[in-house]
């Protein structure tokens, strides 16, 4: 493992690994501190997008295992956003830093910087993929079930970043994976393409009703993040009956766990009732942000 672009990149070996020095290392938290596995490290913190979770838990990430976290708003702050070739900055930074995080639009973009950086590049979020928020999401799933193996997830929304990256990451993890999505909003062609090696561990259904039947996760994620009136009142009108309620998640297995990415806007993919009735696990789910990237960054970084 020389990055984490996209989970598609790792073996199924390397996702476990993931998931098991991210246990420990919140154990050790949880017991007084995690050892500075990255004493002398510094890890550029590149956003070019807003963000709450996926930066404040790589600071802290950082800093909990002894190494410089720098963060740098790259749509303002770098010469990037006044035409510097991204190639050029990539170049920069793996001379000045031993990794870089970036959270970006384009996957093509960070694909071509990991490329030219010559140190570690970590994927903070592309339109394409979300692969720390998953990794958080499987080990949830496995502290709260005790194994991935088998469990049936359903994820219920846009087929979106999250949706590319839950169907990668629940199939090499074992998991049974359905995506419930309207036609318009399919995940990616070589994401399907992928998930269809695995015959009838997974599915792609329309109806939500249908997709939550006996399911032991049902995840979702927002599916209205549009600036523009006109685009959001057509996804109001297209996502109709994708929001995760009581009344739907009675479908589910009686002891169902949700997650969700967050931020909510709940009242749209999901209803104030069923996210506080799965707020502990919701919340559970964003702590681990921060322990499966000090993992990552551990495996990377020093040798873990």
């Amino acid at each position: 493992m020389n990055h984490l672009l996209k989970l598609r990149d790792l073996t199924e070996q390397e996702l476990v690994h993931i998931l098991d020095v991210a246990d420990q290392l919140k154990a050790q938290q949880k017991a007084g501190g995690t050892p500075p596995l990255l004493a002398g490290k510094s890890v550029a913190l590149m956003f070019s997008k807003a963000s709450t979770r996926t930066r404040t838990s790589f600071e802290v990430g950082v800093y909990q295992l002894g190494g410089l976290g720098n963060y740098m708003n790259a749509a303002t702050e770098l010469q990037a956003s006044r035409g510097e070739p991204l190639k050029d900055t990539a170049r920069v930074l793996g001379r000045y830093y031993d990794c870089v995080v970036w959270r970006t639009y384009r996957q093509r973009d960070l694909e071509e910087f990991a490329e030219y950086a010559g140190v570690p590049v970590i994927n903070g979020l592309t339109d394409y993929a979300h692969p720390c928020q998953v990794l958080a999401d499987l080990m949830t799933i496995r502290e709260r079930r005790g194994s991935l193996a088998g469990q049936k997830l359903c994820f219920v929304g846009d087929g979106n970043n999250m949706a590319n990256s839950l169907i990668v990451g629940g199939l090499m993890a074992g998991m049974k994976v359905t995506c419930v999505c309207p036609d318009a909003y399919r995940p990616a062609a070589d994401v399907l393409m992928f998930a269809h090696r695995y015959g009838d561990a997974f599915q792609l259904l329309h109806d939500p009703r249908e997709g939550v039947k006996d399911a032991d996760v049902v995840v979702t994620a927002i599916w209205n993040n549009s600036n523009s009136d006109a685009e959001s009142e057509r996804r109001m009108r297209e996502f109709l009956g994708y929001q995760l309620t009581p009344s739907l998640l009675k479908g589910a297995k009686p002891d169902h766990m949700v997650l969700h990415s967050l931020p909510a806007h709940r009242g749209e993919e999901i209803s104030n009732a069923a996210f506080e009735a799965h707020a502990d696990e919701i919340f559970t789910e964003a702590e681990n942000r921060l322990h499966v990237q000090k993992a990552v960054l551990s495996i990377l970084l020093a040798g873990r």
